[in-house]
Parts: C-alpha cells; structure tokens; sequence
C-alpha cells in the first residue's frame, strides 16, 4: 500500500479572526462606497476621502482624508474604473483583533499606534492576542 502526503492546506483569516464583538442590529457596521483603483481586504485599516466621501485603504501621508482612519473593512472589494457602493466597515462600537488588520506596507509603528488612537476615537477598539 501506497501512502499519499499532501502538502498542508491553509485557511486564510475569516471575519470572526478580525471581529471579535460588534453591537445588535448591525449598529457597528456602515455600508460605503469604495473609491476607484482599490484593493480593499478583510481587516484593512480604512480612510475616508473628505472630498467624496469614498472610503479608501489608510495612507498616512496623504492630505486628503485618507490619514485619518475611519474604520476597518469586512469585506474584501476590488474596484478599478469606477467606485463601488459594496463596501462594509465597522465604524463605531466593535473590537477587532490586531493580528487580522491590514496595514499599509510603509506605515511606521508610530502612525499604527496613531491610528489605533483614531479608531478607539470612533469605537472601535483594537485588541491584542485575541
């Protein structure tokens, strides 16, 4: 008899690894609409475009709206040409965990710990080890 091996299958992280408490009848959650040219992922630390009030993935460089953090995606959206109105974030009375946030790839320690600061401001609370 022949023994098979397969190579371990990995699952990658769902809503309830990011979401760990969020309020009844969907209080903590907003339906947005997600500029164009996005990759929005699960857990990804969002901004909000003052001019149009899209949501777009935290930049802490930018000047528009984008450095202040407005929220955290739960559901992954692509957009190209144009915006989509399917966005879904926490925006207020919810804890994440910190090991599920998406951040931007330069962003220093200290403008994380500013934006955990941002989004504890909203009530959104960030939580470590759970």
């Amino acid at each position: 008899m022949r023994l098979t091996t397969y190579p371990p299958v990995f699952e990658g992280l769902n809503l309830g690894d990011l979401l760990k408490f969020e309020a009844d009848n969907l209080y903590s959650r907003d339906q947005v609409t997600v500029a164009a040219g996005q990759v929005v992922q699960l857990g990804q630390v969002v901004g909000r475009i003052a001019a149009t009030g899209e949501i777009a993935a935290l930049d802490p460089t930018a000047t528009d709206g984008r450095e202040v953090a407005a929220g955290v995606a739960i559901v992954p959206i692509t957009t190209v040409a144009e915006s989509s109105p399917d966005g879904l974030i926490v925006a207020r009375h919810a804890t994440v965990a910190d090991h599920a946030l998406i951040w931007p790839r330069a962003a220093t320690p200290e403008q994380r710990v500013a934006a955990i600061a941002q989004l504890r401001g909203i009530g959104v609370l960030v939580r470590h080890g759970v």
